[in-house]
């Protein structure tokens, strides 16, 4: 189905790498922002649309952007550009806090979507264009498998760093929520009396008041464990822009000329 002995070229293999990384960064993004913004943030789904809009803008802006500069420069330093560029957008992900929006989210979408093209098509140039014509059959199967495969793996990772990490995170905020701590008294102490000046309140207000701790509690530490899944894929990015530099500058295919008449 695939033919593996193209690995064998330095090229290929660096470029199958460079795809799998690259859908990591692509699809897992696309997965991990809607999912905060949905269930940490609490935004309906058009809210989130218009949240996560300006990636889609900030792609289309790259691709004319990339075409002209690919026609003047080595495609490997744009290539390696748009991995660090990737690298800064995931960088900055790893701010977040509760209350990011649109707002918050805009420059590191703008950051995350322009270099999409950089860093996707040198890498089917770079990677493809280095193999015979009869191997590319197959080969390109391949290459494009790894991106996809990528994104399935980088899902699943970040996935599962969501879980560990936000458990993780929640008993070290648990652990600082004790009688010693002045602030959290104070919380729970306005918070019980707000609930039993309701109706019904005062029976279920020290209750409510718990609850709400630690819902706020649990929304911190999802909050840091997105983070901590940002800057995953942020260091995936670094490597990527440091292993861009080993791939060889292919040679544009050459074109016969036409017959004479």
């Amino acid at each position: 189905m695939v033919d593996l002995r193209a690995l064998s070229n330095r090229n290929f293999a660096l470029g199958c790498l460079l795809s799998f990384i690259t859908g990591v960064g692509i699809f897992t993004t696309i997965y991990l922002t809607p999912l905060f913004l949905g269930y940490t943030r609490g935004f309906s789904a058009w809210q989130t649309g218009t949240a996560i809009f300006s990636t889609g803008v900030a792609s289309l802006l790259g691709t004319p952007v990339y075409i002209m500069l690919a026609k003047r420069f080595d495609s490997r330093w744009l290539m390696m550009g748009g991995m660090a560029c990737f690298a800064m957008a995931m960088w900055t992900y790893s701010f977040i806090t509760h209350d990011w929006g649109a707002d918050q989210f805009l420059l590191p979408q703008l950051l995350r979507g322009f270099p999409q093209v950089f860093a996707v098509a040198p890498s089917v140039n770079l990677g493809l264009g280095s193999l015979p014509p009869e191997r590319l059959k197959y080969a390109s199967g391949l290459f494009n498998m790894m991106r996809n495969l990528g994104g399935a793996v980088g899902i699943a990772v970040s996935a599962a760093i969501i879980n560990d990490e936000t458990n993780l995170h929640f008993q070290r905020i648990a652990g600082h929520l004790n009688p010693a701590n002045a602030a959290m008294g104070r919380f729970v102490h306005a918070t019980t009396e707000r609930y039993a000046a309701l109706p019904r309140g005062p029976h279920l207000a020290d209750q409510a008041a718990l609850e709400t701790l630690w819902h706020l509690a649990y929304r911190e530490a999802s909050t840091l464990a997105f983070a901590d899944a940002f800057r995953a894929i942020m260091l995936a990015f670094v490597l990527a822009t440091l292993l861009v530099p080993l791939l060889r500058k292919v040679a544009p295919p050459k074109v016969a000329a036409p017959a004479a008449h």
